[in-house]
């Protein structure tokens, strides 16, 4: 069940995504129609979570990871409200894997940036944008499908530019089962970022 505070915060932001960025979604009806699944995105910008999951809203709750140090007394109950559970990067924060697998086992929808940070933050990062095998380890790890999705006009706020978002179709995985967990994930994690880059080319 959608949580009330979820619903709320949807509500506020409703009017802005569709009236000032001309919110688009494509794809909705490749999504499953129910249960879990993890939903794997092109990462461009800190809005991208309200993007991805403004066309499910109100009906379904996207759970996404964010990182540990975003959990202050300031945001921490906002972060909460919105889906969001923390995750310390750079660590191989397997609590967070763990608790993401749950999650989707349960019926959730876990949301997944695979690049695991933004491509353009600034002139200095520490960590440099590359595909993680985490969206996948949690999709073959919880038995759910892996869905792709792309995101555009996300680092255009300021300009008004229009936000989109094209949702594609679970990826068939079912050749990696008889993989090591390793390989079976790496593989997973080259489709889904080939589709990903498909997606996005669409838009």
């Amino acid at each position: 069940m959608v949580p009330v505070p979820y619903i709320f915060l949807g509500a506020a932001a409703w009017p802005v995504v569709h009236g000032v960025y001309r919110y688009q979604a494509r794809g909705l009806e490749q999504l499953p129609a129910a249960g879990g699944y993890v939903l794997a995105a092109n990462h461009n910008s800190n809005f991208d979570p309200w993007a991805l999951g403004m066309a499910l809203w109100p009906h379904r709750q996207l759970r996404f990871m964010a990182k540990s140090e975003l959990f202050n007394p300031v945001l921490k109950r906002v972060l909460l409200a919105g889906g969001a559970f923390p995750v310390r990067r750079g660590e191989g924060d397997l609590e967070a894997l763990n608790v993401a697998m749950q999650l989707a086992g349960d019926g959730e929808i876990v949301a997944m940036f695979p690049e695991g940070t933004r491509p353009s933050k600034g002139l200095r990062k520490k960590h440099e944008p590359r595909p993680h095998t985490g969206a996948a380890r949690i999709a073959i790890g919880a038995g759910v499908p892996l869905v792709p999705a792309a995101l555009k006009g996300t680092t255009g706020l300021a300009r008004l530019q229009r936000l989109q978002v094209s949702y594609g179709q679970p990826l068939d995985l079912s050749d990696l089962h008889d993989q090591p967990a390793r390989d079976a994930a790496q593989v997973a994690t080259d489709r889904l970022m080939a589709a990903i880059a498909a997606l996005h080319a669409e838009l």
